[in-house]
């Protein structure tokens, strides 16, 4: 995730094919309009068709989404920002995270693009289901709910002023950019850096 300094203005040229270039972009109401449908298609089949009762949905649900507050945390710390020597490895790591760093405010790529992330939560939703069967039809619309709780934070975050009540969360994400890499890799919670000891410091 090399780089010569962050730059607050621009965006990063990552394919020579512009096609491939748009596909590295999106929108919030984009990400949006595909899982929000999913969330309520899920809920409603399983209360409907697999008999998940309401108490049952709802802690599932929440489960979901603290299980991505935890998801969130580890591949932001382990796998956006692993240490790799080659060149190869290190164009993937640049390519999937280190041009958020260089370009922090690029706001067409704070959210994932459609095509990666569909077949992600594709994947994802294919192992809870082997996990814990027809209970990943709450499980699994509570985690893209936090994904999407996530990308919201994310973007307000770099996009706008922080609010009184959240301004921990923007200062924290914004010392892990310009400070701390190393630490703050919680971003729509501290949860897991104060249990993980990775909250920032502030001078």
């Amino acid at each position: 995730m090399e780089f010569d300094k962050i730059k607050n203005k621009g965006q990063a040229r990552l394919f020579k094919s512009d096609y491939m270039e748009m596909m590295t972009k999106t929108h919030p109401l984009v990400i949006y309009s595909m899982y929000f449908p999913v969330i309520v298609f899920m809920l409603y089949y399983g209360a409907v068709y697999k008999s998940v009762g309401a108490g049952t949905e709802a802690l599932l649900f929440i489960g979901g989404a603290l299980f991505w507050s935890l998801f969130e945390y580890l591949m932001h710390r382990h796998l956006f920002h692993m240490i790799v020597e080659s060149p190869r490895a290190k164009k993937f790591v640049y390519t999937m995270h280190g041009v958020h760093h260089e370009f922090p405010r690029d706001k067409e790529r704070l959210f994932m693009p459609p095509v990666p992330s569909m077949v992600i939560a594709a994947i994802i939703f294919y192992l809870m289901h082997l996990a814990m069967g027809w209970w990943a039809l709450a499980f699994f619309p509570g985690f893209l709910f936090g994904y999407l709780m996530y990308g919201s934070m994310h973007f307000a975050i770099h996009a706008f002023a922080p609010p009184k009540p959240l301004k921990a969360l923007w200062r924290n994400h914004h010392l892990h950019h310009y400070k701390a890499p190393d630490k703050g890799f919680g971003v729509s919670s501290v949860l897991w850096d104060v249990i993980f000891r990775t909250v920032p410091k502030q001078d």
